[in-house]
């Protein structure tokens, strides 16, 4: 697997369009990790309410739910320019977090991150196709694969940054950075040399994405299979408080988990590509679920070696469904659809998690970790059962083919 890994990225980092593409996320994606930490400290500074704290990440978040919808712009425009003026809004929108000085005016911190989300969800569309049309069909789970460790990595650097510039200078430094990044990704998206087909004219019928991943047989077990495994996930991680009390630490300890958890992922980006290649989508996401699934059951042993462990396991599972499924969205979908199908597969897996934190945050005061660790252990295995049937099936050639029919 390493040999693998050691010839297939250059393969993906030879290509101008790729690098371009990883250097926008990185860029774009350190100021947004940085602020995504700093807004909720500073809503709790300005206000002193948890509470309110706490919905900056609503905030962000909310416009998942409105993934079909938004999405269908990335089928309508062509998605190059689109990417650019996504860049340049944030850009221009928040430097007006600098106004907010007083309690009275953190509704404008709300405001800016829900536009900031909602933008970020057409952003999600519009690269996924965008990348569909630039990096071959053989080498789109390393390119996906590469942009999870970014991404991850990312989570490991820039927050603390944030955190240490806003405790020394304030907010606005990071405010300031975040829009500077978004326009120098800007800058990046408008290098691109891909070749793209004219967008669709007439109505662009929005539930069309919904019908193709329904319709799909090898996109739908992937899809609902995603959706339950970030639905645990949010279980999973609102226990997380419950286990270091197990573990006897501060909370706190948190950060060490969490970094450990990251670790995991950026390790599983690297590998999950060549994985792909060779398991197939589904065989990869039932591995990936099944890791997951062994290592939300043995977080409740009270050992810091166990649990260290878990969150390595934890991290290095989950890219591996999210990395199997949206892949295959990009392999299995016309570029018409593209936008559409991207966003909405994006919302059926990802928006349960944040059902499974408000389920598990309930879950947590009523009933003992351990037990319900081993419940969700569980539910979380037959998950990885299901997605092995989907394995074994005739889909499972086909899922392999579709990549080894387009070789670089």
């Amino acid at each position: 697997m390493k040999h693998t890994v050691s010839r297939t990225l250059p393969r993906v980092l030879r290509r101008r369009d790729a690098r371009l593409c990883l250097a926008a996320v990185l860029v774009s994606g350190f100021g947004t990790s940085a602020l995504w930490l700093v807004a909720g400290v500073w809503v709790k500074d300005l206000t002193g309410s948890d509470g309110l704290a706490a919905l900056c990440l609503l905030a962000l978040w909310a416009p998942t739910a409105a993934g079909p919808v938004l999405g269908a712009l990335a089928d309508t425009v062509r998605r190059g320019p689109l990417l650019i003026s996504l860049h340049l809004l944030p850009a221009a929108l928040l430097p007006v977090l600098t106004a907010v000085g007083s309690p009275g005016r953190v509704w404008l911190v709300f405001a800016v991150l829900f536009v900031y989300g909602a933008v970020g969800v057409v952003q999600d569309a519009a690269e996924s196709a965008l990348v569909a049309g630039a990096v071959p069909a053989s080498l789109l789970g390393e390119f996906n694969g590469l942009r999870m460790t970014v991404s991850e990595g990312l989570k490991l650097v820039a927050p603390p940054a944030g955190a240490v510039l806003y405790g020394a200078y304030g907010a606005d430094p990071v405010v300031l950075l975040d829009a500077a990044s978004f326009v120098l990704a800007a800058g990046l998206y408008a290098c691109l040399r891909v070749p793209e087909p004219p967008p669709a004219l007439g109505e662009v019928r929005i539930a069309e994405g919904a019908r193709h991943l329904w319709r799909h047989p090898r996109l739908r077990p992937l899809v609902l299979a995603g959706g339950a495994t970030m639905l645990c996930a949010g279980v999973n991680g609102a226990a997380l408080y419950a286990v270091i009390d197990v573990l006897g630490h501060a909370p706190a300890y948190a950060g060490v988990l969490y970094a450990v958890q990251g670790a995991g992922s950026v390790v599983a980006g690297l590998l999950a590509g060549p994985a792909l290649r060779r398991l197939g989508a589904h065989r990869l996401a039932g591995y990936g679920i099944a890791v997951t699934a062994v290592a939300a059951g043995l977080r409740a042993v009270p050992s810091d070696a166990v649990a260290l462990l878990c969150s390595a396991a934890i991290g290095a599972g989950l890219p591996c469904v999210l990395i199997a499924a949206f892949t295959a969205v990009q392999r299995e979908t016309p570029d018409a659809l593209l936008g559409r199908t991207a966003a909405t597969a994006h919302t059926l897996v990802l928006a349960p998690n944040a059902v499974g934190l408000a389920v598990g945050a309930a879950l947590v005061e009523v009933v003992d970790v351990a037990v319900l660790l081993a419940v969700l252990g569980v539910v979380w295995a037959a998950s990885a059962a299901l997605m092995r049937q989907s394995a074994a099936s005739p889909s499972r050639t086909a899922d392999r083919s579709s990549s080894d029919a387009n070789p670089a």
